[in-house]
């Protein structure tokens, strides 16, 4: 069988146990009744010091995420492609100088956005 044809078969294997999964969930999963007791913030079990102190995130902090995931997933990548590359041929080659380019390009957006510098501050 074509290695591409086992991969698509394993990525479809892979959707369609997710969707199954989700889907029992959804229907054969508890449906918990929200209460004004569970709708309350919860610190470690004591009673809440102030209710008007719960403060939402800065959205800086969710680009700083994406970001990390971002690059932590192209570095798997690159493991992957590093150990894949039994016979390098041009082709090879030519998708690995593409994926380094649009990293680098996500460096530069990073550093040019200072996406690192908004969260010190």
């Amino acid at each position: 069988m074509n290695p591409y044809a086992l991969f698509l078969l394993y990525g479809i294997a892979i959707a369609g146990f997710v969707f199954v999964t989700l889907v029992m969930n959804k229907y054969l999963g508890p449906k918990p009744k929200s209460t004004p007791i569970k709708l309350e913030p919860f610190e470690c079990g004591a009673t809440p010091v102030d209710v008007r102190n719960v403060k939402a995130m800065p959205i800086k902090y969710y680009a700083i995420a994406i970001v990390f995931i971002l690059f932590d997933l192209e570095t798997v990548f690159l493991f992957i492609f590093a150990l894949a590359a039994q016979p390098v041929t041009g082709f090879m080659v030519a998708t690995f100088g593409i994926f380094t380019f649009l990293l680098v390009l996500i460096l530069l957006y990073v550093y040019r956005a200072r996406l690192l510098e908004a969260v010190t501050e």
